[in-house]
């Protein structure tokens, strides 16, 4: 029924006022133009992308709240029955939103960074002048029974506010060089209370009505009760866990989380109770249906990440999240209701209607099962290529729809007026822009590097890319990147081979030399969120069988020095039978007894430290808590580890505790410099365990020290008089980043051989015991590439346990004389000295024992 007039007086001669309908006719073409702008911006990237900031904030400050403006004025007008807001102040306030979001896009990509934060403080003032517009109209209002959704956009528009003012101390904080714990969590707070407040609190307010409407049935009768119900429980709980996050108080945004999810049920309740008496049956039907489902995996999902990955590590962690929330939720709760909303707007008479409304949802039933098994196939682990198959299906459904709003838009009375052709044209203009700008200018994405023995590359940091993206050279080509920083925000580049520049201001330069290259280099952006936001370099040689300069092979000393405890034998490069520097200290292999209590907290900490690692020879090495190997974990059956793992080096890094079970994706994900997580396993089975980076190359993080043992007793341990520990690991000379030793340890062609860290250590500093006493050594191989074969000259096992179980008992007849381990692997042996003396012991493969791999008990008379 078309709006009806009333004139009084002299206004009766006026000519009618423009129709209500023009109005958002016009305003939700900006909603469509912004959706345009957001699958060019992620077009332009050059491939299917993650979620990018820009296309992120395209997507939600530019079409979804500009839609909520729009829209939720439109519905507190028509529930409350009451004159709506004059037209003049509700295009200047989406003028002023539209303004401040091309001011946050522009400050954060291109600066400077006090642009973004004064475009985030006018975002700001928006909330505020649009709830007061809202409370206004409540107050001059008659009792309904519609106000109670009002207090839902209420809480919204304060979302917002709360949003813009972590988004404005974000892009601060960001301009200034900052980064770690303090951003994680306002960033972690930013996300949270803009897609659960802002957006979720609209939509939930606006479905009370709206789904039913879209059915075509009466309203639940208790939407009233449980809407009332539910608001002030998800109000406080996204409070809390705001307040949570920011303070790193997990448990608190947990608890808060559980509060808004029991809220948000209450507010489903009415929808639901609306879905039993009618099935969904139109395009936008379906699209909303999905979304709620959408909704609900996803606010699950996060209760799991804050639970499970703490407060700290959020910006990573909240990553896989976002596409559900996103194409799942808020995209399609976006789409649903202009399908169902614009051909109203659009006016026409209800020829005209029929024919928009058929217009939009055109194939539906496809572009909704693509868009919903794009988001599956985000949502899942998947292999990359799904992803990409995802983003795929995810952009190509909403373009679809753009194409289709575009066109109903533009012939709204069956002509292009010359506004349209203005509209289309901006747009057109403005996709252009925005694809030039992720292009990179006259940069290329990709340099191919003329062959030759040295090469400069000049590299540039601006718009949340490196520019070249790819480098190629040829093998042994030392590459010098000259790193210029032409942004308005300070950025840095850090290289997985460990070279850094320090963190560059605006128009700043510095220059890394990398060794010859031989494999392939990643390098990104240090500060939070650029790296997720697509600053990243990847150095490639162009061929995959790159050569690098071998080493020596390791050279053999006679096997009888093994045997008999001399000293004089050496390794490639390596001269055992020299003395320890003064001031070295042994790794101490006493294995104390399994600490009580059924709960072990335990802090690890990533420290890059310098080391003696056989004698005379130091390098540098990647320690768990400043050891090599790192800390040895000892407990029972059905014991919890609480581990804190914190990374102090100056890379990423990761760990993998293989005594439990659990699915990698959180606990073992790499964590960059400064940022901490909580691992969490229950030791269920014993055994000897390793525990080692997750970083890949795990190789090259494990030979760089990265290890450690986890010790589970069997539940019939006995006790035995001495109990030691001995971790075999692989020495490779060479500092991090030389490309030499790269290609040994991807060959697997270790320099030498280490007992807890050092290089035939033991022989200078024996492991001592006294004769007739039971010793029992726990062993595991940590490889990298090879096991051990352990041994121990003069005495044979009584005892062995391999792998979990038993192979040998005190008490059966036979005996053992080598306790086999392929890398990974672990068990003990049991034996008692028969008499005094010298006992070395080894690892049997000969050749690894003359390299390092053997040491001396010293057996003094009881």
């Amino acid at each position: 029924m078309p709006p009806v007039e009333v004139m009084l007086g002299a206004d009766k001669e006026r000519a009618p006022a423009r129709p209500r309908a023009s109005w958002h006719l016009r305003a939700n073409a900006i909603v469509v133009a912004w959706l345009g702008l957001t699958v060019a911006a992620a077009l332009a990237q050059g491939e299917l992308p993650a979620p990018r900031w820009l296309v992120v904030h395209l997507f939600l400050l530019g079409a979804v709240s500009t839609a909520i403006l729009i829209w939720s004025e439109h519905f507190a007008t028509a529930l409350l029955r009451t004159r709506g807001p004059d037209q003049r102040a509700s295009l200047i306030r989406l003028g002023a939103l539209n303004a401040a979001t091309v001011a946050v896009l522009a400050g954060v990509t291109v600066g400077p960074w006090p642009v973004a934060a004064a475009g985030a403080a006018a975002i700001v003032g928006v909330a505020c002048w649009h709830a007061v517009v809202l409370a206004r109209m409540v107050k001059r209002a008659l009792p309904g029974r519609f106000g109670h959704v009002i207090g839902w956009y209420l809480a919204a528009a304060g979302a917002l506010a709360t949003g813009g003012t972590l988004g404005g101390l974000l892009a601060a904080h960001t301009g200034q060089g900052g980064h770690g714990v303090a951003h994680a969590r306002m960033y972690a707070a930013h996300t949270e209370v803009n897609l659960f407040g802002w957006v979720t609190f609209t939509v939930l307010g606006t479905l009370f009505t709206l789904w039913p409407t879209v059915l075509r049935t009466r309203l639940s009768e208790v939407t009233r009760r449980c809407s009332r119900a539910a608001l002030w429980p998800s109000v406080a709980g996204l409070a809390v866990t705001v307040a949570g996050l920011l303070l790193g108080w997990r448990w608190v945004a947990v608890a808060g989380l559980a509060v808004y999810a029991a809220g948000v049920a209450v507010a489903l309740a009415p929808l639901v109770e609306t879905l039993r008496r009618r099935r969904p049956h139109t395009g936008a039907s379906w699209t909303l249906a999905a979304s709620g489902c959408w909704l609900v995996v996803a606010l699950v999902a996060d209760l799991v990440i804050v639970a499970t990955r703490g407060t700290d590590g959020l910006e990573s962690a909240l990553e896989p999240l976002l596409p559900l929330l996103l194409a799942g939720f808020v995209a399609q709760v976006l789409l649903g209701s202009l399908m169902h909303l614009l051909p109203a707007v659009l006016g026409g008479g209800p020829a005209r209607f029929k024919e928009n409304a058929a217009l939009l949802e055109r194939g539906w039933p496809y572009r909704l099962a693509a868009a919903n098994l794009g988001v599956a196939l985000l949502a899942l682990p998947l292999p990359e290529p799904f992803g990409l198959a995802g983003w795929a299906l995810v952009l190509a459904s909403g373009a679809a729809f753009v194409a289709l709003a575009a066109v109903a838009l533009l012939r709204p009375r069956g002509r292009m007026s010359p506004a349209h052709a203005g509209l289309v044209a901006g747009c057109l203009l403005t996709a252009a822009a925005v694809a030039v700008a992720m292009s990179g200018g006259d940069t290329p994405a990709r340099l191919d590097v003329a062959p030759g023995g040295a090469r400069t590359v000049e590299v540039t940091l601006s718009g949340m890319r490196v520019r070249p993206a790819t480098i190629t050279a040829a093998p042994g080509t030392v590459l010098t990147l000259r790193v210029t920083n032409t942004d308005a925000q300070r950025h840095d580049l850090r290289l997985s081979t460990g070279e850094r520049t320090p963190m560059l201001a605006p128009g700043a330069t510095a220059a890394l030399t990398l060794a010859p290259l031989a494999e392939p280099v990643d390098g990104w952006c240090t500060v939070a969120g650029h790296r997720a936001a697509g600053m990243t370099l990847r150095i490639t040689p162009t061929s995959a069988t790159a050569a690098a300069p071998t080493a020596p092979a390791p050279t053999a000393a006679p096997g009888a020095a093994a045997h008999s405890g001399h000293t004089g034998h050496t390794g490639a490069g390596l001269d055992l039978g020299a003395p320890m520097s003064p001031g070295w200290k042994p790794y101490d292999p006493v294995l104390p007894p399994a600490p009580g209590g059924g709960t072990h907290e335990v802090e690890i900490r990533v420290k890059e430290t310098e080391q003696e690692v056989a004698p005379g020879v130091r390098r540098t090495v990647w320690t768990f808590g400043g050891t090599l190997p790192g800390p040895t974990l000892r407990g029972k059956v059905g014991d919890v580890f609480v581990v804190t793992f914190v990374n102090d080096g100056t890379i990423g890094h990761g760990i993998d505790f293989h005594a439990g079970a659990l699915a990698p994706d959180g606990p073992m994900r790499t964590i960059d410099p400064g940022q901490r997580l909580t691992y969490r396993f229950r030791a269920d089975r014993a055994g000897a365990w390793l525990y080692h980076c997750s970083t890949m190359p795990m190789s090259h993080h494990i030979a760089h020290g990265m290890y450690g043992a986890v010790v589970i007793d069997p539940p019939d341990l006995k006790k035995v008089d001495r109990e030691f520990v001995l971790v075999q690991g692989e020495l490779y000379l060479g500092q991090p980043g030389d490309a030499a030793q790269a290609a040994r340890i991807r060959e697997s062609r270790p320099d030498g051989w280490m007992f807890n860290g050092t290089a035939a250590g033991y022989d200078h500093a024996p492991v001592t015991a006294k004769a007739g006493e039971r010793v029992r050594v726990w062993v595991v191989a940590a490889g990298p590439g090879t096991g051990t074969a352990f041994h121990v000259v003069g005495v044979r096992f009584d005892t062995v346990y391999k792998e979990g179980a038993y192979l040998l008992r005190e008490d059966q007849p036979g005996g053992s004389q080598v306790l086999d381990l392929a890398p990974a692997q672990g068990g003990f042996v049991e034996w008692v000295f028969p008499e005094a003396g010298h006992y070395p012991f080894v690892d049997h493969a000969m050749p690894r024992a003359e390299a390092g791999a053997h040491g001396i008990f010293e057996v003094t008379a009881p």
